[in-house]
């Protein structure tokens, strides 16, 4: 075998004895040791349902992933009171402990949402004020109004602008409507984000950008059926209409519980001037630079001397002040990222690094939450929490909504649901009911705005929003078939995940950026007035209408669904064999050693150091023969 070997390049023996060596290092190997955590667990009664008497799985369980849903048998009501109120002390102080950490963290969660929507609002204000403010043709007002949600972080805040300005006049009921169904499918924004805080672990991601995208898919399946059928008959339009009184009372604006404790920590921070984006788009100012530079009375930094309304005759600056995309707070003062004298640069650049704290505060809180969950349910039986958790669809609708009006904004209850369905704690045909009453809840702000606008044109889009919702509720959730389309997508989208952990950015830019401003950017072309861009428009239109016909042909028929997923399964396994490179090189140096120390081959040291010596030979010899030949003659 050496002999033979020693003709054999040395970096070739490698790719020879590579399958020995695999074999070789089925046991335990001393040089390279396995990974401690792919090491066979022994299963007991206490890791594995197979040896329980009750068959049962609980949260932390070796085998928690091999339970199928359908298997999971059903609890009563007496064992779970006896799983949530029969403790020992020590048991009692630890829940305690749990649920400090649990509120602490919630509490830091939802103000980072808050923050994040405030610095969404200081970086996307002026953008969104001038994008709402025209009257624009369906496609156009539809896509406005999911890029202005997507922006400001707040379905909220968009609805209230849109029903103020169309309560002012600025824009018509029949946009206004379009533009409150764009910012239904932008609202689902935020909690598709925060299920990328999963990432982590491949098996919640997949749960948790399920149970994130059923709300998106919800949205967008409503759109589709609802846009058409609005722009053909009005439907929403004629049946709001006959529900409007002839005058609506003015009334304060109501702000919910949780703002009223969330708020004012976040407001301390960073507080977005929200009439910014209001007088942009109702065209009471052209744009930003309007604003600027903050002037406050004297240079003394609090609300009545930098944000309080100038009268009639005032000098901004001298009786007044001016704020910009930032502003101070009437009980609290300025915030800390506020500056007289501040540019627009100066307001973008705060706007900026608090999204940038707000999305680590967001993903520290999210894995402290997601920890304390599973540390709080380790060993729970899945049939109790699920007996705790599976109730009926109209009951979940209706937490959902009631919720949503605490927190006034389904982003938060969407996104504080999203980590539990990751932890599988709220299954997903449950995160669908309490996404839709989120839904429902969300129309509560437009509503409660259009009685402060005193405009019956506010009310009756404040009204299309709420008939928008339930319109979408009765199609897509009583009947099972139809229920199905949503979770069997959104069940799709979050296999995809774990096969490559790129489809959720993929997928956040896709849907909710590259392909409205392509819509938009089609619809132009027809209201230009103009027979070569109308041309253009028709021709566009029917090649991507082709090209979708012929996508989900190939989708279908030629199998294209197994080639995407091989294709994601290729990038996934060479990213994995990337990852091992230098663990495989330096396992092979060692077993090479090895081997050459068995079987007598020559280290390459060895081999180069011959080589050199036969060529020092070589050189050495015709030297040799000469001198010879001169000695001789």
């Amino acid at each position: 075998t050496s002999m033979l070997c020693a003709h054999i390049p040395f970096h070739h023996r490698i790719i020879f004895f590579w399958k020995d060596l695999k074999t070789m290092t089925a046991t335990a190997d001393p040089v390279y040791p396995q990974d401690p955590e792919k090491e066979p667990v022994e299963l007991t009664e206490e890791n594995s349902r197979k040896l329980r008497p009750t068959n049962s799985t609980h949260f932390g369980d070796v085998d928690f992933e091999e339970e199928d849903a359908a298997e999971i048998g059903d609890a009563t009501w007496a064992e779970v009171g006896q799983a949530c109120c029969v403790h020992t002390p020590m048991e009692w102080g630890k829940v305690f402990i749990g649920v400090c950490g649990a509120f602490f963290f919630l509490y830091f969660f939802l103000f980072s949402l808050e923050l994040l929507g405030n610095s969404a609002k200081v970086l996307g204000g002026c953008t969104a004020g001038g994008i709402m403010g025209d009257n624009v043709n369906p496609v156009a007002a539809l896509v406005i109004g999911e890029l202005a949600t997507a922006l400001v972080q707040s379905s909220s805040t968009t609805t209230s602008i849109i029903v103020s300005l169309v309560g002012s006049d600025a824009v018509s009921i029949n946009t206004g409507i379009y533009m409150i169904m764009g910012a239904n499918i932008g609202t689902s924004v935020t909690n598709t984000i925060v299920a990328m805080g999963q990432m982590a672990d491949g098996v919640q991601l997949e749960r948790a950008f399920a149970g994130a995208t059923v709300h998106d898919l919800f949205n967008l399946l409503s759109v589709a059926v609802l846009f058409p059928l609005e722009l053909i008959s009005g439907y929403l339009f004629r049946l709001t209409s006959v529900m409007l009184p002839e005058s609506v009372a003015d009334d304060e604006k109501w702000v919910g519980p949780i703002k009223k404790i969330v708020s004012p920590l976040a407001g301390r921070v960073l507080k977005a001037n929200k009439n910014v984006i209001k007088e942009i788009a109702t065209g009471k100012v052209e744009n930003c630079e309007a604003y600027y530079p903050v002037l406050c009375v004297g240079g003394i930094e609090d609300y009545k001397s930098c944000a309080n309304k100038c009268g009639d005759g005032d000098v901004k600056g001298v009786d007044c002040g001016r704020v910009g995309l930032i502003t101070c707070d009437k009980k609290y003062g300025c915030p800390a990222f506020f500056q007289n004298g501040a540019t627009k640069q100066d307001d973008s650049i705060a706007g900026g690094v608090c999204m940038v704290l707000a999305l680590v505060f967001l993903l520290v809180c999210l894995l402290g939450l997601v920890n304390v969950l599973q540390r709080g349910l380790m060993g729970m039986s899945t049939r109790i929490i699920y007996k705790a958790t599976n109730v009926p669809g109209i009951f979940a609708l209706v937490i959902g909504a009631a919720v949503t009006v605490l927190v006034q904004s389904s982003s938060i209850t969407t996104s504080v649901l999203t980590p539990l369905v990751g932890l599988g704690v709220i299954q997903l045909e449950q995160m669908l009911p309490l996404t839709l009453g989120a839904n429902i809840g969300t129309t509560v702000t437009g509503l409660l705005a259009s009685l402060v606008s005193d405009s019956v044109a506010a009310l009756q889009v404040a009204l299309c929003h709420l008939f928008f919702n339930i319109s979408g509720i009765i199609i897509w959730y009583p009947i099972p078939f139809m229920r199905k389309i949503p979770l069997n997508g959104a069940r799709e989208l979050g296999k995809w995940t774990r096969r490559s952990k790129a489809i959720p950015p993929i997928y956040i830019i896709t849907v909710f950026f590259i392909c409205p401003l392509l819509l938009l950017g089609i619809s132009e072309l027809f209201v230009q007035q103009k027979v070569g861009w109308t041309v253009l428009g028709t021709i566009i239109v029917l090649a991507v209408f082709l090209g979708i016909i012929r996508f989900a042909w190939w989708w279908k028929r030629q199998e294209g669904r197994a080639q995407f997923i091989a294709c994601l399964d290729k990038r996934t396994s060479r990213n994995a064999a990337l990852a091992a490179l230098p663990e495989d090189m330096q396992f092979l140096k060692s077993k090479v050693a090895q081997l050459a120390e068995h079987t007598g081959l020559p280290e390459d040291e060895e081999v180069d150091e011959e080589k050199a010596e036969g060529t020092d030979d070589a050189e050495a010899e015709p030297e040799a023969v000469a001198e010879e030949a001169e000695e001789q003659a």
